[in-house]
């Protein structure tokens, strides 16, 4: 029996959970710690959480002390506000594998990012500039604009678009008192590890400037085992018309396969670069247009949840089952694994449902109509995200943008695809986009 702790699992992580301990060669058993960021009274814990008391009641619960029938094997988590750096925290105490703190850190500081990435793959990096929230004039930011703006520390592109002037980046960090003391409580858990390690006078409360690239966007999944980096995908990302919005999220890439050799290349030297030792990775990179050129956007430190079944229906791999066998020390064997191509559908998309008006959606599928689409494709999988009121406006602020529902599908060619898509959307009541 495998005991696994999975910290602040997330909608994309319920269903794959139970469907890689159903994959995996040995009986496993979940517990599960954290709070939802997005739902009350769950959110409530945000007021009073403090991740160094978190990890250490969890050392008490689930470590050497623990209960034969508790006593846990490995961590896992694919979330990045709080997950990832509590998993490394928690592992470094129970001696289980993980990825390195270090490398968390790393990876989740963009500006520690940024300077690492200009120290040892300074091609794949773009002029940035640090400054903290509460910049009094456009002379204190060292890059000029428009340039693209994000916090050092983020999660879920909050807070993260192209500003134009100094007047636009002031109305982009104009908050209320409760969005203040909200932002503040996220970041503070992240602020908090960095003042321990000492590593930097940067902390949560600064944002980074970046200036702006063109081109594709990509995210590039794999992993390390035993210091060896390999790449698991590409995916392909496509954006509602005129915004930096996803709209869909596409599997295998359709990128020429020199700038797919490129891709990886880079993938290897910043994962490198960052000290990533060990788990589940995520990269995300725009593509130049015309070159083929790679330019890192960010790297996240664990698994993306989102394209784990993508992955599974067309190259018969599950990103879930792989962070169990990781986190508890299992051979992979992935080369092998991809080598055997045994996805049921050529090619899978996540397709986004969104409205950019900041109106909430009403109209949202209930239990015939998630019958009817189980009938229709029983390997889809449809998420909603529903939101109102305050929820909603501190959205279309932070997002510009409200995603209400998510939709993954699989198909034999991109056309059959977005026809199933079509009837899917018709089925739940949903717009269709091309």
């Amino acid at each position: 029996m495998k005991n696994i702790l999975v910290l602040f699992d997330q909608e994309w992580d319920h269903a794959q959970l139970n469907r890689a301990g159903l994959l995996s060669d040995h009986t496993t058993r979940f517990f599960h710690e954290g709070f939802d960021l997005f739902s009350f009274p769950s959110n409530a814990n945000l007021l009073f959480f403090d991740i160094f008391r978190f990890v250490d009641r969890l050392v008490e619960k689930y470590g050497r002390n623990a209960s034969a029938g508790r006593k846990i094997d490995g961590i896992i988590s694919s979330h990045e506000q709080f997950g990832a750096l509590s998993a490394a925290l928690l592992a470094q105490r129970l001696g289980l594998p993980s990825t390195s703190i270090h490398g968390v850190m790393n990876a989740q500081h963009k500006a520690l990012a940024r300077t690492l990435i200009e120290r040892d793959v300074p091609k794949a990096n773009v002029p940035f500039a640090t400054f903290p929230y509460t910049v009094r004039g456009a002379s204190e930011i060292a890059l000029p604009f428009p340039f693209f703006a994000k916090p050092v520390k983020a999660a879920y592109s909050v807070l993260a678009r192209r500003v134009e002037d100094f007047a636009d980046l002031k109305d982009h960090l104009s908050f209320h008192p409760w969005e203040r003391y909200i932002i503040k409580r996220l970041v503070r858990p992240f602020n908090d590890v960095v003042e321990r390690m000492g590593a930097t006078d940067i902390n949560g409360h600064y944002m980074l400037a970046e200036q702006l690239i063109d081109g594709f966007q990509v995210n590039v999944d794999g992993l390390i085992e035993n210091g060896k980096i390999t790449v698991l995908g590409i995916v392909d990302a496509v954006m509602y018309p005129g915004t930096d919005a996803f709209m869909r999220w596409e599997y295998p890439s359709r990128l020429p396969p020199q700038w797919q050799r490129n891709i990886h290349e880079t993938t290897h030297a910043v994962v490198k670069a960052l000290a990533l030792d060990h788990g589940l990775f995520n990269v995300e990179l725009r593509i130049c247009s015309h070159s083929g050129h790679c330019k890192v956007i960010e790297v996240n430190p664990r698994m993306a949840a989102q394209f784990s079944d993508m992955y599974e229906m067309v190259d018969g791999i599950n990103l879930h089952d792989i962070a169990i066998k990781l986190a508890t020390g299992e051979s992979v064997n992935i080369e092998q694994a991809i080598a055997n191509k045994k996805g049921k559908y050529s090619v899978a998309t996540s397709f986004v449902y969104r409205r950019f008006d900041g109106l909430p959606q009403l109209h949202f599928p209930g239990p015939a109509e998630f019958e009817q689409l189980r009938q229709f494709d029983p390997d889809a999988q449809l998420l909603l995200f529903k939101k109102r009121g305050n929820e909603l406006k501190r959205e279309m602020k932070w997002l510009q943008s409200y995603r209400y529902a998510c939709m993954n599908m699989g198909g034999e060619s991109e056309d059959a695809l977005m026809e199933k898509y079509r009837e899917a959307s018709r089925i739940v009541g949903f717009p269709a986009h091309r």
